[in-house]
């Protein structure tokens, strides 16, 4: 086929096949070509994936500028940062976003209750995008159905500079059955708004991701909040009850039909 003819494709000049594959990925796909290059909306759309992506690295957490008034209010967030004081500083050292400032842990200490079953923080992580997205519907679900088990819930806050590693002084200053990290993940080329739950039993500053349970992928086109939380929950039960966490935890088969 010669280039222009790649370059006049439009989806419904494609086989059925073709169609259906493109219809369930957001990779770019059987998109066709120009020479041994991608087509020029696909260069652009590319171009704009990777802009956000960087945007999205960048970003700057505060509770102010992520979420509004109301909602900040009714799960009174607080906010706290790790010893890593500045964006290069999370980038290029990331063991610094796996401990909290000194004020930072005297604030969790001043403002949180100890020993509950359920504890849920929000960090930046490396999307701040995916926060503003996905907590403002995820968060209330979360404590909703937490609720609904009967679990006393801690007070959620706000992690600027957050690494995942953070789930074990999480663990050491609030004693939690079960710790929740909400958190921004690495952006790619699909989506800038992908958020993950990590998740450990009783978290200690000797655990490493072997302890710990990850949901991934929570955004628009993959797991939709309701189902993550649906998960998370599912998880921290079973947790719980097993009184462990980490890779001998295996989630229930589910019917993703």
């Amino acid at each position: 086929m010669s280039a222009d003819a790649h370059d006049s494709i439009v989806p419904s000049d494609l086989p059925e096949l073709v169609r259906k594959i493109r219809e369930r990925t957001p990779a770019r796909l059987l998109a066709g070509r120009v020479g041994a290059a991608y087509r020029t909306q696909t260069q652009i759309e590319l171009r704009e994936a990777h802009a956000a992506a960087r945007d999205a690295v960048r970003a700057e957490i505060s509770i102010e500028s992520v979420f509004d008034g109301a909602f900040t209010q009714r799960w009174k967030l607080f906010e706290v940062s790790t010893t890593a004081i500045a964006k290069n500083d999370f980038l290029l050292r990331p063991d610094l976003g796996r401990h909290f400032s000194d004020s930072s842990r005297a604030k969790i200490r001043e403002s949180c209750p100890t020993g509950c079953d359920l504890q849920i923080a929000i960090g930046d992580g490396l999307s701040v995008p995916a926060i503003a997205a996905q907590v403002p519907s995820l968060l209330p679900i979360l404590c909703e159905g937490a609720q609904a088990h009967r679990w006393k819930t801690g007070r959620s806050f706000v992690i600027r500079h957050c690494r995942v590693g953070i789930l074990n002084e999480i663990g050491e200053l609030l004693d939690p059955v079960v710790a929740v990290l909400l958190i921004g993940e690495r952006p790619g080329l699909a989506t800038a708004e992908s958020l993950s739950a990590y998740m450990a039993y009783r978290p200690r500053k000797h655990h490493t991701d072997a302890n710990r349970n990850l949901i991934s992928n929570i955004h628009a086109r993959g797991v939709s909040s309701t189902d993550a939380a649906g998960r998370i929950l599912s998880l921290a039960a079973l947790m719980m009850k097993s009184g462990a966490s980490g890779y001998t935890i295996k989630e229930e088969r589910r019917d993703l039909s």
